[in-house]
């Protein structure tokens, strides 16, 4: 049977057929083993970043992003679970020893002897999946390593053809949106999944092709709304905002004069993505496809998320909310989050999502997924809009799945407040974009003595405390990730500066 899947053709109708197949017994295992601590499974985590690769190469250090799903090995602290996670270059010891010392209860070496790494050696900037697809013999020993397929299944980043095409090589079903569906999450499929839930959008044309349909699609933003002095344009299969460009309508001309305007300053739009050029952007926008949307204004403005599980028997479960710390030149690309979002609008931000979210569990998705919006105050209230959907993990993820794992506690949609067991509340700061020029030459061992030294470590007592995540792009990038959690907004916040403070003064802050 393996070798009749390996021979399937990728995205062919049998491969699409053997993946429904496969995909139909998540349901019984979600039944039967994901409610049992103690029964036996195997956790495949495959933290591909399986997304438009030129925007991915506008992210600086980001090969190390696989390392950021490496809070899944707190799932070993049940005692029979199985964990296999792959990269494409060796993770060193010393991060995954990090990681295994945050488990409470459980020894580290009885952890560790329940975790498999498997290692592409491949540091070019592909997708991991089709590095480990490309790699016969990898994928053998990966199969011999899962063993019974039946209390087994793949936790993706990102599910695209590729990730599909490994559950069919494997056998193995995928805790992830199927990629037929990944249209929906697209920023045209999402803007028109969101107008259908009656969620309030910003004015936006999507489905548009080319330098032509943008220019257009910004005239007749215009044309409806003559005070309209900014509008975005999104490419649809967009990262972190690094797919984001920004039109000025400042001395926009009336009339017939308009468009021919448009198009001439279509080159001069402010990219966020680092070195983008127009010419690189337009053959994007030609691949991919791209929307245009009115720049929602505003004197007081949050840039909230609300994030949503649908689970394998079609459970649609709110889990969290954060607000957004946003960055770049026009303030679009994710920088890092805090939880929860604020007081005044998560939980209506909260109700609407989960107009969207019903209507993507109608449709079929399963897995993680998030839904954006612009919250921008006016007089005693706040309006909110709801901007774009990811289907998939994103940068509010990991974090909170930390928090769980750390804590054992649980979100109370009711309030939209995190509880650890005790009842109290728990907040976080968290950030993949801790960095500094002065932070190179740091490696993984630095940074633990610094921690330690300096009373950074989470504290397993008190709930409370400092996790560092993407610590393999330090050295080589300055490049942090970190989560702060505190029982109050404030503490989480001065545990976020304190580390910065820290870092600053034991690595000279002078470079």
């Amino acid at each position: 049977m393996t070798g009749l899947l390996g021979g399937i053709e990728p995205g062919s109708a049998e491969e699409c057929a053997a993946f429904a197949h496969i995909q139909a017994r998540l349901a019984e295992q979600y039944r039967r083993i994901f409610p049992d601590r103690t029964a036996a499974r195997t956790v495949v985590v495959v933290p591909s970043l399986s997304i438009d690769q030129d925007v991915m190469a506008k992210v600086a250090g980001v090969h190390h992003y696989e390392e950021r799903m490496l809070s899944m090995l707190l799932l070993l602290r049940m005692p029979r679970t199985r964990l296999i996670y792959l990269t494409s270059q060796p993770i060193p010891e010393a991060i995954i020893d990090y990681y295994l010392h945050l488990l409470q209860g459980v020894p580290a070496q009885h952890a560790r002897g329940r975790l498999t790494l498997f290692a592409c050696f491949d540091a070019s900037a592909r997708p991991l999946t089709e590095k480990i697809l490309e790699r016969p013999r990898l994928l053998e020993r990966l199969r011999q390593s899962i063993g019974d397929p039946g209390i087994a299944h793949i936790a993706a980043y990102a599910v695209s053809g590729l990730e599909r095409t490994l559950a069919v090589r494997l056998g193995v079903p995928l805790y992830g949106c199927d990629p037929a569906l990944q249209r929906l999450g697209s920023k045209s499929g999402g803007r028109q999944l969101m107008r259908q839930a009656g969620l309030r959008i910003p004015d936006g044309v999507e489905n548009l092709k080319d330098e032509n349909d943008i220019a257009a699609g910004l005239a007749d933003m215009k044309s409806r709304d003559p005070g309209l002095r900014r509008a975005v344009v999104k490419l649809n299969e967009g990262f972190s905002g690094e797919g984001n460009a920004i039109f000025d309508f400042r001395d926009a001309p009336e009339g017939a004069a308009l468009l021919p305007w448009i198009a001439g300053g279509l080159p001069r739009m402010g990219f966020e993505a680092k070195g983008m050029t127009w010419e690189a952007y337009l053959a994007k926008a030609r691949q991919m496809g791209a929307i245009v949307e009115a720049f929602v204004e505003g004197e007081v403005k949050r840039s909230p998320s609300v994030q949503f599980r649908i689970d394998p028997l079609g459970t649609v479960e709110c889990i969290s909310t954060h607000d957004q710390v946003l960055g770049g030149p026009g303030g679009q690309v994710f920088l890092g989050c805090s939880f929860p979002a604020g007081e005044a609008y998560r939980l209506a931000i909260q109700t609407e999502a989960a107009k969207a979210a019903a209507l993507l569990g109608r449709h079929g998705v399963l897995g993680r997924f998030g839904i954006d919006f612009v919250s921008v105050r006016q007089g005693d209230g706040w309006r909110n809009y709801g901007i774009e959907i990811n289907l998939r993990k994103g940068g509010t993820t990991h974090p909170f799945l930390m928090l769980q794992f750390l804590t054992g506690g649980a979100y109370d949609p009711s309030t939209g407040l995190f509880r650890i067991p005790t009842g109290q509340p728990r907040f976080y700061y968290a950030s993949d974009n801790l960095e500094a020029p002065h932070y190179r030459g740091m490696t993984p061992n630095d940074l633990v003595d610094i921690a330690v030294l300096n009373g950074l470590h989470y504290d397993g007592t008190t709930h409370e405390g400092v996790v560092f995540h993407l610590i393999g792009a330090l050295s080589e990038f300055g490049k942090l990730g970190v989560v702060c959690v505190g029982a109050s907004p404030e503490r989480a916040e001065a545990l976020r500066r304190r580390t910065v403070e820290i870092l600053d003064r034991e690595q000279g802050g002078c470079g």
